[in-house]
């Protein structure tokens, strides 16, 4: 099998929404797909994917580096010796030649790009959704009821008010999802504590409910929402800090009693391994949230699940980020603790295909060939034009 082709696309997501941090409102994500020389059902074999959902696209990394580098190659170095098939491990290394360590930024979302595009080649070499191509690969057998899934929203927006967040959740409940998440930081504490009570409410009890800082608060900061939130009972409180001050984690979860939520913001497995030396994370109870489509693909984000299982954390702990089908499939495949779901925002990437079935809280992927990518309609056009 040889690589004929990459292509990338910035395509920007819709709507105008904001956490605590950053307005998404120009955002982009870069969808690529990878061409072949095999010919399948009269058509080249094409694999789909992209940089997961809230940082931009990386056309020039891709562009300028990453995809000569691919296409220079031998293309027997990129391939499996055992099946002759594209290995997206050996892609990964060849996009990273004469990339220095350390600096796990924009370089690793366009090289995820890539490297998950090649799962859903293999997937689609073996008319199998790409849950069933990832497990085998892991050896291990795929969820048989699907994954937990929760609605991430409560976002702030240009018409916002407590009312509107009711309906939000409300619509989330009656769509199917058990559990939503909402963003906090964005207002004085008063009127956030105000919003995160409304959403308890609503939901009907605190364990429904998560809330995210993206980061925002310094130690004072944190804690004070710690402690306002604290007899709400919430699921959990996700990236209070920095997400790289490991040392202002560990003092977060030195003091708060509650389950903590942090990872999607670390793009590698060294940066990972330093999370769970030094961030003081509780694996009774804490959430990890590392993301493939933004740290090199689903190669390094194994890497990832090997370090949690070796430090006593299992992996039903982990919980991607990113509400899309690539960690769907790669939340099935891995057997981990549940994804979540955009099902109102960050179109057209964020949410599923109405072929997956949501049922009781649990999201049940379908057996579309690849990530089945194609299968979501909103998307389904950007794909064509790339294509074409």
């Amino acid at each position: 099998m040889k690589i004929t082709e990459i292509r990338e696309a910035a395509v920007p997501l819709s709507g105008a929404v904001s956490n605590a941090v950053v307005s998404f409102d120009r955002h982009t994500v870069s969808l690529v797909s990878v061409h072949t020389d095999v010919v399948k059902a009269g058509r080249p074999l094409v694999g789909v994917a992209f940089n997961s959902i809230g940082r931009h696209a990386q056309g020039g990394i891709l562009r300028d580096r990453m995809i000569p580098r691919v296409l220079e190659a031998d293309p027997a170095s990129l391939e499996d010796p055992g099946s002759g098939l594209i290995d997206p491990a050996r892609v990964l290394a060849r996009m990273l030649v004469d990339e220095k360590p350390g600096g796990h930024g924009d370089r690793a979302a366009a090289a995820s790009a890539v490297e998950l595009a090649c799962w859903d080649l293999l997937a689609k070499y073996h008319d199998e959704p790409a849950y069933r191509t990832i497990a085998r690969a892991h050896g291990r057998a795929p969820l048989a009821d699907g994954a937990p899934v929760y609605a991430a929203g409560g976002y702030y927006q240009p018409e916002d008010g407590v009312a509107r967040l009711r309906a939000e959740i409300a619509g989330y409940l009656d769509a199917g999802y058990s559990a939503v998440k909402i963003k906090i930081g964005g207002l004085p504490l008063g009127e956030d504590i105000d919003r995160v009570a409304a959403a308890v409410d609503e939901a009907g009890s605190g364990a429904r409910v998560s809330v995210d800082a993206n980061g925002r608060f310094d130690l004072d900061t944190a804690l004070a929402y710690a402690a306002a939130m604290a007899p709400l009972g919430l699921r959990w409180y996700e990236e209070p800090v920095d997400p790289l001050d490991f040392h202002l984690h560990h003092e977060i979860a030195d003091a708060y009693p509650g389950v903590l939520a942090t990872g999607e913001n670390l793009f590698s497995a060294r940066d990972t391994e330093n999370l769970l030396r030094f961030g003081g994370l509780r694996a009774d109870r804490d959430i990890l949230q590392m993301d493939a489509g933004l740290s090199y693909g689903l190669t390094e984000y194994a890497k990832m699940i090997a370090l949690m299982e070796q430090r006593g954390i299992p992996r039903t702990s982990a919980m991607p980020h990113g509400g899309h089908l690539l960690n769907l499939h790669i939340v099935v495949g891995l057997g981990l603790g549940g994804c979540e779901a955009y099902p109102g925002v960050f179109h057209p990437f964020g949410g599923y295909s109405d072929d997956c079935a949501l049922e009781a809280g649990r999201i049940h992927p379908s057996d579309a060939p690849g990530f089945g990518l194609e299968r979501k309609a909103d998307l389904a056009g950007e794909i064509e034009r790339l294509l074409s």
